[in-house]
């Protein structure tokens, strides 16, 4: 595509996104389906561009008043994704000099806001629980993710994939941490790959991987993934269980377990049961109440532990929206624990960096339920073949009490897990 027909196109989703209508995702994906001629290479401009402006939106909003032309073209111009030469042979000179300028500003000269690019009331927060190490985080999350696959050991080994990638010129990595994870450089085309097709792989960010290691299900037990959405922790836990037992994927959206379904029927499972659900106090809930040998919750959240992937979140959240959250949150927790037998364990887990979401609500079920013992997180990890448990867990008297994922220190998306078992 020729350089200005490129931009006139960033441009163009740029103003979409930036109307925080729908999900950026979810906008990107109307507009590629809208342009069937787009090319693998345009699609990544366009995607990465507008993802850029989205993680630096604050610093983008300081520099584009002193530009020329539409705002959603300036702010196209600031977050595009390609070659410098590329994109000025579509700039006029009024606009090439005022690029320039702005390239030349050191990052050090800028305000906090327009170097952190965090909306004010997620700041403090994030800086209580952080302090100086709020800027390395700031910095993690305005990188984009790398893509993380979970290797399904039902039917596969993981060196054995890794080389079948290889072949297909697909470098791959074991993940640092999880047993079950491959680390892809760039961003492939993974459905297109036979070990995709037949369910060797499933993407699945390797923080989400190890809270499914942390439930650690067994063979032959009765499970519950409690919030199950599209499945892909459901689908790492019934791998786990070895196709035996009975895993129920539980869901109030009975659209986000439609999406489980392709991905279940490449498998090879035969375990799970999804089952869409009105509420947390569902009788589909109540009948299997004390029955249960392994619950996870992985709640409702905010998600900002995913923006380096949904970096919109920031700018579409708010303050109230996760007080509100938080409540909901603590109900689901409250009443999914009401399935556990004794012996039972019980994983809470969000995909949020905020102490309210986190460590409060574990705290509080831990105070209101003394039936509930609570598991350090390290010394249940440290068993099932993850590198360094005890780095990857913070808070609790002994140190290991929470799993405690940050992007910036573990390269995986923000993750928290708490676990107890049932007196």
């Amino acid at each position: 595509m020729h350089p200005k027909a490129l931009l006139d196109a960033c441009s163009e989703l740029v103003g979409q996104v930036l109307k925080f209508e729908h999900p950026a995702d979810a906008v990107v994906s109307r507009y590629f389906r809208e342009h069937r001629s787009l090319g693998p290479r345009e699609r990544a401009t366009l995607a990465e561009t507008v993802y850029a402006v989205l993680r630096r939106k604050l610093l983008f909003d300081h520099l584009a008043p002193s530009g020329s032309g539409p705002r959603q073209r300036r702010m196209a111009i600031l977050g595009f994704h390609g070659p410098r030469d590329f994109l000025k042979s579509a700039l006029t000179e009024q606009e090439k000099s005022w690029l320039d300028q702005c390239d030349a500003i050191r990052p050090q000269d800028l305000l906090e806001r327009h170097r952190h690019n965090f909306p004010e009331w997620l700041v403090q927060p994030l800086k209580d629980q952080l302090g100086e190490g709020f800027w390395a985080l700031a910095e993690g999350l305005n990188q984009p993710a790398p893509l993380d696959l979970r290797v399904n050991l039902l039917t596969d080994k993981r060196e054995d994939v890794r080389r079948e990638l290889e072949l297909a010129g697909l470098h791959g990595q074991p993940t640092p941490y999880s047993p079950w994870g491959l680390r892809l450089a760039g961003k492939p085309a993974i459905n297109r790959l036979d070990a995709f097709a037949r369910g060797a792989v499933e993407v699945q960010d390797e923080g989400s991987q190890l809270l499914a290691l942390l439930l650690d299900a067994k063979r032959g037990e009765m499970v519950v993934d409690f919030c199950a959405g599209a499945g892909g922790k459901t689908l790492a836990i019934g791998a786990a269980m070895r196709n035996t037992g009975r895993l129920y994927a539980f869901d109030t959206s009975a659209h986000r377990l439609d999406a489980l379904k392709p991905r279940l029927a490449r498998s090879k499972l035969s375990n799970v049961h999804p089952a869409a659900i009105a509420h947390e106090r569902d009788d589909r809930v109540k009948r299997l109440a004390g029955k249960i040998d392994r619950v996870i919750v992985d709640a409702p959240c905010s998600g900002l532990g995913t923006l380096r992937r949904n970096p919109d979140l920031k700018w579409r959240q708010s303050a109230e929206a996760v007080q509100e959250m938080t409540e909901k949150q603590a109900a689901i927790l409250q009443s999914a624990s009401r399935l556990l037998k004794p012996g039972g364990r019980l994983v809470y887990a969000t995909c949020s960096l905020l102490r309210q979401e986190n460590e409060d609500i574990a705290a509080a079920f831990g105070a209101a339920n003394p039936d509930f013992s609570a598991m350090p997180a390290g010394q249940v990890l440290e068993p099932l073949k993850v590198r360094d448990a005890a780095a990857l867990c913070s808070g609790g008297d002994d140190g290991l009490q929470y799993l405690r994922l940050w992007p910036h220190r573990h390269a995986t998306d923000g993750f928290f897990a708490a676990l107890w078992v049932k007196n």
